[in-house]
C-alpha cells in the first residue's frame, strides 16, 4: 500500500482531513437454536461493516435478519445488578417501591433492578446513597423471553457473541440465550 494512503488514512481518522462521518446502525439476526441477537454498531463505512457483520454469522452458525426481525423482542430499560451478598432483598425491595423501579428478580447469586430508562439515574443514585455497589449498572436492551441453550449449540453461540463483540465497529451485542452457568465454564474454558 503507497504511504501517501497510509498518510491519508491516518488523518482522515485523527479528524485532520475531512471526509469521515460515523453512520450508527443496528442489526439484528438469529444464532444457533433460534436465539434473537441484537447489534449496535457505529462505522465509517456501511457496506465493509454489513459484509464482515453477516461473514460472522455465517461462520458461527447464525443468519442475519431484516430491520424489525428480532428488535420487537427487546425493551429499553435500566439494568441495575447487585450481588446478594452485597444487599437483603427487603432493603432492596423497598428501594424499587420508594424509587419507582420497575421489577427486583432474584437471578441466582445477584439481584437485578429493571427500570424505565428515564428513572434509571434516579434509582442507581439511591441505590449507591444506601451503600450498595452495583457489580453491573447500565442502560441496555433487555430481552422480553430467553431461549434456553445446551450442548454443541450453547458452544456455537459463544463463539458467534465472542466474534460479534471483537468487531471493531460493534458497540454493543445484546442477545436473549440463557446457558447453564456449568455450562458456560466448560465452553469457555
Amino acid at each position: 500500500m503507497p504511504a501517501d494512503n497510509i498518510k491519508r488514512a491516518i488523518q482522515r481518522g485523527t479528524g485532520e482531513l475531512p471526509g469521515v462521518s460515523y453512520e450508527e446502525i443496528t442489526f439484528e439476526g438469529y444464532g444457533p437454536g433460534g436465539v434473537a441477537i441484537l447489534i449496535e454498531v457505529s462505522t465509517d463505512n456501511r457496506n465493509r461493516t454489513v459484509s464482515e457483520i453477516r461473514h460472522a454469522f455465517g461462520k458461527n452458525g447464525g443468519n442475519m435478519g431484516e430491520a424489525g426481525s428480532v428488535a420487537w423482542m427487546f425493551h429499553k430499560k435500566g439494568d441495575i445488578i447487585i450481588a446478594k451478598s452485597a444487599a437483603k432483598e427487603d432493603d432492596l425491595m423497598n428501594l424499587v417501591l420508594e424509587t419507582g423501579a420497575e421489577d427486583l428478580k432474584d437471578d441466582g447469586d445477584n439481584w437485578e433492578i429493571l427500570t424505565d430508562p428515564s428513572a434509571y439515574e434516579t434509582v442507581l443514585e439511591a441505590v449507591k446513597k444506601a451503600g450498595i455497589k452495583p457489580e453491573v449498572a447500565e442502560v441496555s436492551m433487555v430481552p422480553q423471553t430467553y431461549t434456553k441453550l445446551e450442548g454443541h449449540q450453547a458452544g456455537t453461540m459463544i463463539r458467534l457473541l465472542e466474534a460479534l463483540e471483537d468487531h471493531d465497529d460493534v458497540e454493543h451485542v445484546y442477545s436473549n440465550f440463557d446457558i447453564d452457568q456449568k455450562q458456560l465454564e466448560e465452553v469457555a474454558g
